[in-house]
């Protein structure tokens, strides 16, 4: 019983690409969801500010950081940069239609009014300001003097 060697041939298909036309009737930059009224949600701190745009319902729609817009280290926390941040948010929100906010203002940075006014400088009216920094009532208590 000897062994035979087998050998079968594949048949190489050429492969054709499909190539598919994207038809659209809305062009990209236009985006699907409308959003007429939404919720501004500034968070400043010493080192950075956040700016989030949510629709009524808390889902996060866009958001912006000084440091995402390319600013380095103390730059991140100057009222400058916060301005810019709202400004790019602003016109990134244009896209979407949005009319009104209410700002919830949250943190102690110096970026807290300017990334506001950066925003409603492309046209966009505000029907609150609500500050929701935390506040603490005395914080915990210090230890006792330790006795000798």
């Amino acid at each position: 019983m000897a062994k035979e060697k087998i050998e079968k041939k594949q048949e190489k298909k050429p492969i054709q690409k499909e190539v598919k036309k994207e038809t659209s009737s809305t062009p990209s930059s236009q985006s699907k969801k409308r959003l007429d009224f939404g919720i501004l949600h500034v968070q400043s701190t010493y080192n950075n500010t956040k700016v989030l745009l949510t629709d009524k319902d808390g889902n996060a729609v866009i958001w912006s950081s000084s440091g995402s817009l390319g600013f380095k280290g103390a730059k991140k926390g100057t009222p400058f940069a916060a301005a810019k941040v709202g400004e790019t948010l602003a016109m990134k929100a244009q896209n979407f239609g949005l009319k009104e906010i209410d700002v919830v203002v949250n943190g102690v940075g110096s970026g807290r009014e300017s990334a506001i006014r950066g925003f409603i400088s492309k046209g966009v009216n505000i029907a609150s300001i609500r500050d929701n920094t935390p506040v603490p009532h005395n914080g915990p208590q210090p230890k006792k003097p330790r006795r000798v």
